[in-house]
């Protein structure tokens, strides 16, 4: 007995537990390139009352961090692109901002992960960055792990979908041979540490780029008849779930079988230009109720049937901010004054009737109401 309990003891502190950012299977990307979004702290309240539990935030923004002190959301911050060079060669300025922008906020701000980079390989803008990738990572892991913080925050880097050479049919798809020579050994690193695989997935971009070819029923989990694989023969009723098994049939070919796949990025656009197929208020109120049903659900998809598909929606708020088409700036699922751009089961700060402008009552508002009624009483 006494060696089984140190057998115990030596596997929980040499083997790492798989401790993901996304405890649930829905979350929602909290993007803040805009010049008229509510304060931190009145989103928190609007997560809150909606009962999301899970952001990723792209930055580490103290605002917004010491905002959701408290609150119990669950939060991934990220190490943005421009902190990779620096971070891979300086395990003490790796150490610093890991001190600065996660340990001080703990444990009452729920920090569990750390995004390195944001869709660095298979992006031919910033390619000399996918070298730096890996070591920034193992940096920060570093960080964690001489802190104390390793078992209880994620370490792992979002991926677009340009980091695969083929998609279709999902048991074709492979990582393009440009970025394997860097994918594998941080997915072999990933792999050590218990990260799972982040990929950003839109049925949207896809449908936009070949509506003549894509049935839009499909990309949006409405009735349709399907994508047959001949090779695994599975049948795909959505487009979302067959993104996901092409990551896994990639992973696999890769030699990591094993990690799980979460989607870090999915959503649709509510507006777009005359180019953009699809981008509508209609279209992104089916795709993102119905994906809400799909992560619901907590099934698996046909190639993982036992692996809960999760997902991080994109995006929390309309960013005015942004660059590139229109759509690029319509993906939120709340305007900048709080109201919902569309009904899918969430509520707003404000009604979506600029005549009633009725607040959403808090347990702050609540309170003050009652500090307000005993002065008044009192006097």
């Amino acid at each position: 007995m006494r060696f089984l309990g140190f057998l115990i003891l030596f596997l929980l502190l040499h083997f790492p537990r798989a401790n993901h950012g996304l405890t649930g299977t829905f979350g929602v990307n909290y993007g803040r390139i805009a010049d008229n979004l509510p304060k931190p702290g009145n989103v928190a309240l609007l997560l809150r009352a909606n009962k999301i539990k899970n952001i990723r935030i792209y930055d580490a923004d103290h605002e917004v961090l010491k905002a959701f002190h408290g609150s119990g959301i669950e939060i991934i911050v990220g190490l943005g692109n421009e902190f990779l060079k620096d971070f891979a060669v300086s395990q003490d300025r790796t150490m610093s901002w890991v001190k600065d922008n996660v340990q001080a906020f703990l444990p009452g701000t729920k920090i569990r992960g750390i995004a390195v980079g944001n869709e660095v390989l298979g992006n031919p803008d910033i390619q000399e960055l996918g070298e730096v990738l890996l070591p920034a990572a193992k940096n920060v892991y570093n960080a964690l792990d001489s802190l104390g913080l390793a078992r209880t925050i994620e370490v792992s880097s979002p991926h677009s979908e340009a980091v695969f050479a083929n998609s279709y049919p999902p048991s074709a798809c492979v990582f393009k041979d440009t970025v394997l020579p860097i994918m594998k050994p941080l997915l072999q690193f990933f792999s050590q540490i218990g990260s799972p695989f982040y990929i950003n997935a839109y049925p949207f971009l896809a449908y936009k780029s070949d509506p003549e070819h894509i049935d839009l029923n499909y990309a949006l989990f409405k009735s349709n008849a399907g994508v047959f694989d001949a090779k695994t023969r599975l049948h795909y009723d959505n487009m979302f779930d067959a993104m996901v098994d092409a990551a896994y049939a990639a992973l696999e070919k890769a030699g990591f079988a094993k990690t799980e796949v979460i989607v870090s990025e999915t959503g649709w656009a509510s507006r777009g230009d005359e180019n953009e197929a699809g981008a509508n208020l209609k279209n992104a109120r089916i795709y993102n109720r119905n994906l809400r049903k799909r992560l619901a659900s907590k099934k698996g998809t046909p190639f993982r049937p036992k692996k809960r598909v999760k997902a991080y929606v994109f995006a929390l708020f309309n960013e005015n901010q942004k660059p590139g088409p229109t759509s690029e700036r319509n993906f939120g699922l709340f305007k900048p004054d709080g109201s919902v751009t569309y009904h899918i089961g969430f509520q707003g700060m404000v009604s979506s009737s600029p005549a009633t402008l009725s607040c959403l009552l808090t347990f702050k508002a609540f309170m003050a109401s009652i500090t307000i009624l005993m002065l008044i009483l009192r006097w």
